[in-house]
Order: C-alpha cells, then sequence, then structure tokens
C-alpha cells in the first residue's frame, strides 16, 4: 500500500493537457492545491465525483458529498478509500505542428495539368472541456501531451488527431483553390483566406473530444518544383504575366496620350479665349478711333462753316473796296492825260506815265477783280461765263463755280477730282485720312517709311515697299 499524501499538487509540465497525480490513497482533510489555468477532477472506484477549480481545498465530506461516510477518520497510514485526481492544463498550447501524411492530389483548372500538393503548419489548442477530454480520451492512462514526450503516455494527441487533420485539408484545401480562383504560383499570397476556410473544417472535430482551437495557421503549401508539368505551368505563366505588363503599359501609355490631348485642348481654348480678347481690344480700340475720326470730321466741319460765314461776311466788302480803289485809280490815269506842262511830249509820256501806274495797280489785284476788266473790255473773254452751278453736297444749295464753302450751310465744298471710295461702306468721301459718312480709316502706314498709303493701295507712293 502507497503511502497516504497530506498535499496533493500538479507536478507536470506546462506542454502536458491532462497530468494524474501519482498518489491514489488519501486521508481525510488531505489537502489540494489547483493552480490558476487549472481545475482538478477527483475519482473514486473509477467514477468522477467532483471538479475542483483554483485555490486550496481540505478532502472532507463537505467538499465531496458523494463521499458521505466512506471517509474514515483515522489517523493511521492506512486510507479506507481508493481514489484519483486529474490535473486538467487550461493554458493555450501554442505552435503545435501539424502536416499531411500525404500529397494533395490537385488538377490546374486553367491549363487541366494534375500536381500534387503537400501542406503543413501549426495551431494552438486549449482544453475547453475537461471532464470529456478524460472520458473519451485518457481513459486509464497517466496523462495526455501534444506529441509523445510525456512520462508513461500511451498516446499523444497528435497521433489522435493526425488522421482527422490531414482528411480536412485534404478534403478542402484543393477545393478552396479553386473556389477562391487563386493561381497555384500564388498561393503564398492567400495563406490567411486558406488558413480560415481550413480551421472552420477542423473544429468540430477536435470539440467532439472537449477541445477548442483558438488558432489555425496554413504555413506551407509544397509546391513540385520538379515535376515537368509544374514547370510548363510556370513557363506559361511567365508569358501571362509579360502579355498582361505589355497590355498594362499600352494602357498607360494611352492614358498619357489621353491626358495630353486634354493638355492641348486647354492650351488651345485659353489660346482662343486670349485672341477672343485681343480682337474684342481690337474692336474696341477701332470704334474709339471711329468715334473719334467723326469728332474730328465733325471738328472740321463746324471750323469750316464758321470760315465760310466770315468769308461771306468780308469777302464781298473787301472786293468792292478794291474794285472802288481801281476804278479810282484808272480814272484818275485817265484824267491826268493831256494836262501836264512842257508841250505836247511831255503831256503825252506824263499820260503814259500816269495810265501805267494805273495799269499796274490794276495788275495787282487782278487775281481779286479779274471781272472788272473782263467788263471794261468786251473783247476779252469771261472766264466764269457759260461755267456750270455747283451743289452743296449737304443740303444741296446752288453755289458759284469756284466757291470752297457753301454760303448756306458751310460745308466744305470738295470736287470728284479730290474724291474717292471709301473701303469701308462705299460711300464717295473726301481724299482724307478717315471716311466722313462710317469714319473708318482711309489711309495705311508704310511699314518702311511711315508714309500715308491710299485705301486699297498696294505699294507705298513714297518709297515703292509692297503694302
Amino acid at each position: 500500500m502507497s503511502k497516504i499524501a497530506d498535499i496533493i499538487k500538479y507536478e507536470g509540465d506546462n506542454s502536458t493537457f491532462i497530468w494524474k497525480h501519482p498518489c491514489e490513497d488519501f486521508n481525510y482533510f488531505t489537502q489540494l492545491i489547483v493552480h490558476e489555468s487549472q481545475e482538478a477532477v477527483f475519482f473514486m472506484n473509477g467514477e468522477a465525483l467532483d471538479v475542483f477549480k483554483a485555490g486550496r481545498h481540505t478532502l472532507e465530506t463537505q467538499n465531496i458529498p458523494l463521499i458521505g461516510k466512506a471517509l474514515n477518520r483515522a489517523t493511521d497510514d492506512k486510507t479506507p478509500f481508493h481514489c484519483e485526481v486529474y490535473f486538467i492544463n487550461q493554458t493555450v498550447q501554442m505552435d503545435l505542428k501539424w502536416g499531411t501524411d500525404s500529397k494533395v492530389r490537385y488538377l490546374e483548372p486553367e491549363y487541366g495539368i494534375p500536381l500534387e500538393l503537400g501542406a503543413s503548419g501549426s495551431m494552438n489548442l486549449r482544453v475547453s472541456n475537461g471532464l470529456k477530454l478524460l472520458v473519451k480520451l485518457v481513459g486509464t492512462m497517466n496523462g495526455i501531451a501534444w506529441g509523445e514526450n510525456g512520462v508513461n503516455f500511451t498516446k499523444s494527441l497528435q497521433n489522435s488527431f493526425r488522421p482527422m487533420i490531414s482528411t480536412a485539408v485534404k478534403s478542402n484545401l484543393t477545393a478552396s483553390i479553386k473556389e477562391n480562383n487563386i493561381n497555384i504560383l500564388e498561393v503564398d499570397e492567400h495563406l490567411t483566406e486558406l488558413s480560415s476556410t481550413l480551421k472552420a473544417k477542423i473544429i468540430p472535430g477536435f470539440e467532439e473530444y472537449g477541445l477548442t482551437v483558438p488558432e489555425f495557421y496554413l504555413t506551407t503549401v509544397v509546391l513540385p518544383e520538379e515535376d515537368p508539368n509544374f514547370k510548363r505551368i510556370r513557363e506559361l505563366h511567365t508569358i501571362s504575366l509579360q502579355t498582361k505588363m505589355a497590355a498594362a503599359e499600352a494602357q498607360v501609355r494611352t492614358a498619357q496620350a489621353q491626358a495630353q490631348a486634354q493638355v492641348t485642348a486647354a492650351q488651345r481654348e485659353v489660346e482662343l479665349e486670349k485672341q477672343t480678347t485681343q480682337t474684342e481690344v481690337a474692336k474696341r480700340e477701332a470704334e474709339r478711333q471711329v468715334i473719334a475720326a467723326q469728332a474730328e470730321a465733325e471738328a472740321a466741319r463746324q471750323t469750316g462753316f464758321a470760315e465760310a460765314q466770315v468769308m461771306q461776311a468780308q469777302g464781298y466788302n473787301k472786293k468792292d473796296v478794291i474794285q472802288a480803289e481801281v476804278q479810282k485809280a484808272y480814272a484818275e490815269g485817265i484824267g491826268n492825260m493831256g494836262s501836264g506842262s512842257g508841250g505836247a511830249g511831255g503831256s503825252t509820256m506824263s499820260d503814259i506815265v500816269g495810265l501805267g501806274v494805273g495799269l499796274q495797280a490794276a495788275q495787282a489785284m487782278s487775281s481779286q477783280i479779274g471781272g472788272i476788266f473782263g467788263g471794261m473790255n468786251g473783247n476779252q473773254p469771261n472766264n466764269n461765263a457759260g461755267a456750270p452751278s455747283v451743289k452743296c453736297a449737304k443740303c444741296g444749295a446752288d453755289l458759284p463755280a469756284g466757291a470752297k464753302f457753301c454760303l448756306q450751310c458751310g460745308e466744305k465744298v470738295v470736287s470728284l477730282d479730290d474724291k474717292i471710295i471709301c473701303p469701308q461702306c462705299g460711300a464717295s468721301t473726301p481724299n482724307g485720312k478717315f471716311c466722313i459718312e462710317c469714319g473708318a480709316p482711309l489711309a495705311n502706314k508704310c511699314p518702311n517709311c511711315g508714309a500715308d498709303v491710299p485705301a486699297g493701295g498696294k505699294f507705298c507712293l513714297e518709297c515703292g515697299t509692297k503694302i
């Protein structure tokens, strides 16, 4: 008979899921110590009587009601009952390795080429129901761990669950790859989503035995690098990738060309707006020049009208005075003929001198009194006789021949020889700088010498430069 224990506590390592205390004989008031993240299951005669959580517990009838009066209060070395205590480690066991026991057959969907894949990874495992794990898996063993390094452990969880893990991985790995349209050459980029899919398939098998899987990782998909079929797939993938890259580069070039075309169109639009603005400015400048020309023409017309009024008021009075002075000089010359002393010769010479003085005076004023001498000599032709009358272009009044301004409205009289056709409005207008009808410029500037060139002229009249 073994020695009766006074204190029972966990003495296994942290990698063990369930550990059985080696002492099986207990006395009344034996102390049971359960650490945090542990629980202890008390068996008597093969029956689980109670589960103890973390803390110090005294084995007595109040703590284990099912034992009842079977406990002996004796203090000798013998115990009246035989019992067992299993400690359950509830910590998460991390980085537990797993792998498939054989290759996984996979038919590449794009090219229909068969391949064989391998898979491995790790997982985290924790006991969720210790009593279920004890009853279904441990039995009468001294404990159980993931590997086979437990003392007197006849089996390990790894060996127990390897068939279930391999079956779940083989059945769902290739299906998940096809379902998610994953390229086998890019499978490493999708390990996270594949791990989640496999975890969902594996968890129910562990929960059936009181275990849970917090994390499940697919870390490696072993590809058949030496398989000729796989090498062919890799070559085809490279060609496909190069084709996609060329298409992408073409799209980039197209996008750049479109962007450049948009920039060019925007620049052209800005330039058109700029030219439109310049045209508007030039138009306003031309309008301003037309208004200025019209104002200048109106000022010239008013000035001419004023001059005509002055000439009308003064011109004829002066003419009359000149005529009177000439007639007086003529009369004096005639009167002095034959009245001089000194004989006939002297008198004749004096008369001739006197007449010459009068004629000389008349000749000096001939430009103003040409009509007077015509009246004195009936044989002289009248230059203005029979000359056609002139109509005022503005008011239509009859004007005497040779008149330069209208006596009625003061408008300047321009002969037909001094008029030109306005290239803007087609009106007959005096040869000047601006049309009197529309105000358009009538002369251009020579780019070589700066001289005025008549409107419509193709060559400068001063230097011969082509306009």
